[in-house]
């Protein structure tokens, strides 16, 4: 496999709703996508840093300049057996997880594509369907998560997760245990806590919740550790899984009971599935969260989470949740049993609509091999 052009392109597209975290509010979503050409193919990688440092200490204006600069002359005209070899390509290059995931994943799609074979098969993943799960941000009000709880169960999701962060926890988590009834509920604080909250978060046992991810700072394995303790609800680690090593140390640690893998924050699909494999090994189950991806990054989160320790719903929705109208054809659906269809055409296996990616695009750049 040699990629032969690259191209990126940076897109604003206007989310359906708004989405607040305990990092702020958003209404739209700036992204990097990233595409690669050879062999008569192309593929796709999106990269999911954001505008500003808040989740990651990544950007959209670092991502555009390390894959530009320093990325891309370490991956044109260069001959890849295998798309798994791009990451350790990298190496020289320290962090910036998300801008070498953005090309190691277009890679993917590129070889896949080359091959003739869904990305599915390639990664070695095992389903036909996954199983959705939805992510409510902050709401103005309970009433206004109520209603919300209630449009996601009837839409089929199998997964509730509620944003929470001080101040709103407590009283949103018995709403919503009041309103999901048997479907599994989680709650995710995106490392708005300290140990110091540790009697209060305790206090969230009492809602039988499937997991509370990231409660503490985002680097932080041991307070993650001594907090875990102090719980009887599972913690999952997102934010803090920054590689693979660092995984490896919280599972010994036990800083943690279940894992988020996005293939972003590690470096790509390679990455991904030595991660998978790492948590499948130590008896740790894995789910796919999302980064608002539009549904080129939605069909590779989907793809991914074929791989048989995804045990548990992802994050991983409907198109229409967030974008109307999406860059890809087909838009990413859930079906009234909560789950999605993985889609079967090579690489993956969507179109992506060149027309409403050249109207969301506010700049792009093509870099050529020079040899």
């Amino acid at each position: 496999m040699r990629i032969e052009r690259l191209e990126l392109r940076l897109l604003k597209l206007p989310l359906v709703h708004f989405f607040e975290t305990s990092f702020g509010r958003i209404d739209d979503k700036h992204f990097i996508i990233v595409r690669v050409d050879g062999g008569g193919a192309t593929g796709y990688g999106e990269c999911v840093a954001e505008r500003d440092p808040y989740y990651s200490a990544e950007t959209n204006e670092t991502a555009w300049h390390i894959i530009a600069d320093f990325i891309a002359p370490r991956v044109l005209g260069v001959d890849f057996a295998h798309p798994r070899d791009v990451f350790p390509a990298l190496k020289a290059i320290r962090g910036h997880n998300m801008a070498k995931a953005a090309v190691e994943m277009a890679a993917w799609d590129l070889h896949s594509r080359q091959r003739g074979e869904p990305l599915a098969r390639v990664l070695g993943g095992a389903r036909h369907r996954i199983a959705s799960g939805v992510s409510i941000g902050i709401q103005p009000s309970l009433d206004d998560l109520a209603a919300k709880i209630e449009r996601e169960l009837a839409a089929g999701y199998r997964r509730i997760k509620i944003k929470i962060k001080p101040g709103w926890d407590l009283g949103p988590v018995e709403t919503a245990r009041a309103r999901v009834g048997d479907v599994p509920l989680m709650v995710d604080a995106n490392a708005a806590y300290t140990l110091a909250d540790a009697d209060h978060l305790a206090r969230l046992d009492a809602f039988g919740l499937m997991m509370i991810e990231q409660p503490l700072d985002y680097d932080d394995v041991a307070d993650h550790a001594a907090l875990q303790r102090r719980l009887q609800t599972p913690i999952c680690l997102d934010e803090s899984i920054k590689t693979v090593a660092v995984a490896r140390e919280a599972i010994a640690a036990r800083a943690c009971r279940i894992i988020n893998i996005k293939p972003g924050r590690i470096g790509g699909f390679a990455e991904s599935i030595r991660l998978h494999d790492l948590c499948a090994s130590h008896g740790i189950p894995v789910w796919h969260g999302g980064m608002l991806e539009s549904g080129i990054g939605r069909a590779a989160n989907i793809h991914l989470s074929t791989l048989p320790n995804f045990s548990l719903p992802g994050d991983v929705a409907a198109s229409k949740r967030y974008f109307d109208p999406d860059v890809i054809e087909p838009p990413i659906e859930v079906a009234a049993d909560g789950t999605i269809e993985v889609p079967g055409g090579p690489g993956l296996g969507v179109s992506i609509r060149e027309d409403r990616l050249d109207h969301a695009t506010l700049k792009v750049s093509t870099l050529k091999a020079q040899r």
